[in-house]
């Protein structure tokens, strides 16, 4: 479990002062995620999720926040923050922002059907059309100058041939970026980081019905078609090879595609995007495992994952696999 900043429960009673939402039940970490602090509070008003950020600042987090009130408020169900007395949507919590959301019903499906597929693949063109009008605009801060930024610390830990893949993927999507097709991709508020542990599912009597999508904190303004291709890398692969398994590919595409149509130029690069979505990821794994922050409780996920994964996708770019 990530836990970065301890909360007591003289803490928690101190500073739910500034809310209006009753009496503490239960108060509890949560046992994912390796950015933020995280927490179940339960309350006499309901259910909620206590966020304690530790890289995002009080001038950044606005923008996630807002934006998740904006797509709430437009029926994408994401959690809802809860405002303070004054009206503001955080606070500083042992120095540090915090927010509380409330909670979404369901649980993480980590082993997606094509069903689920179609769901989340719908629900993503959705959001997306929702933050059309969102007015504040941030960048995905983990994009290609973050990728760079970071490279340095990154290479002498990888071998020969992982640093030859590192480092001429690079230079292909610093090209691609830099073209004038990828200018035209249309663009606009994305999740970026839509992972199976990010979309709860809710179990019926017949089917299981989506639920939502929760941690924005990685979102900012990005070619949709980023998005997605985060999103197929996660839900439609075999995690055993990070091959794409192409009925589920299919089924979120199709089902994405029902509400926001590819254009021509989403369709020319659809492969370009699953490598930048691939190398992200492995840029990140690499820096969280050779460079971690200290923690209560932190496991770093295994970088060999999206190395593999990208590994497939340049191998499916080769002329030979056209």
């Amino acid at each position: 479990m990530a836990v970065f900043t301890p909360v007591t429960n003289a803490d928690l009673g101190d500073w739910l002062q500034d809310y209006d939402l009753g009496d503490v039940v239960e108060f509890r970490g949560i046992q994912s995620g390796i950015e933020n602090s995280n927490f179940f509070l339960t309350t006499t008003h309901g259910e909620y999720v206590l966020t304690i950020f530790e890289n995002l600042t009080a001038t950044q987090l606005p923008f996630y926040l807002d934006l998740m009130r904006h797509l709430a408020s437009h029926r994408v169900p994401v959690p809802d923050p809860m405002p303070r007395r004054d009206g503001s949507l955080f606070g500083m919590l042992h120095g540090k922002p915090a927010s509380i959301v409330t909670k979404l019903e369901g649980a993480p499906e980590l082993a997606p059907t094509s069903a689920h597929c179609i769901e989340v693949g719908q629900m993503l063109a959705r959001l997306h059309l929702a933050g059309r009008d969102f007015s504040q605009h941030q960048p995905n801060l983990r994009s290609l100058s973050w990728w760079q930024e970071k490279a340095p610390s990154i290479v002498d830990f990888l071998s020969r041939e992982q640093r030859d893949l590192f480092e001429s993927e690079l230079a292909h999507q610093a090209a691609f970026f830099g073209s004038e097709d990828y200018a035209s991709l249309p663009e606009g508020p994305c999740h970026c980081d839509l992972f199976r542990d990010n979309v709860l599912f809710a179990h019926g009597r017949e089917h299981a019905r989506l639920g939502g999508f929760f941690d924005f904190y990685f979102a900012g303004v990005d070619k949709w078609l980023f998005d997605v291709a985060v999103t197929v890398n996660d839900w439609c692969i075999d995690l055993a090879t990070g091959a794409l398994d192409p009925s589920r590919v299919d089924a979120m595409l199709r089902a994405y595609q029902t509400v926001r149509p590819f254009t021509p130029a989403e369709e020319r690069h659809w492969n370009d995007m699953l490598r930048a979505g691939a190398m992200r990821f492995w840029v990140s794994r690499l820096f969280d495992f050779h460079r971690p922050r200290e923690a209560e409780m932190l496991k770093a996920h295994d970088p060999g994952h999206f190395e593999r994964i990208l590994r497939e996708r340049v191998k499916a770019a080769s002329p030979v696999n056209r």
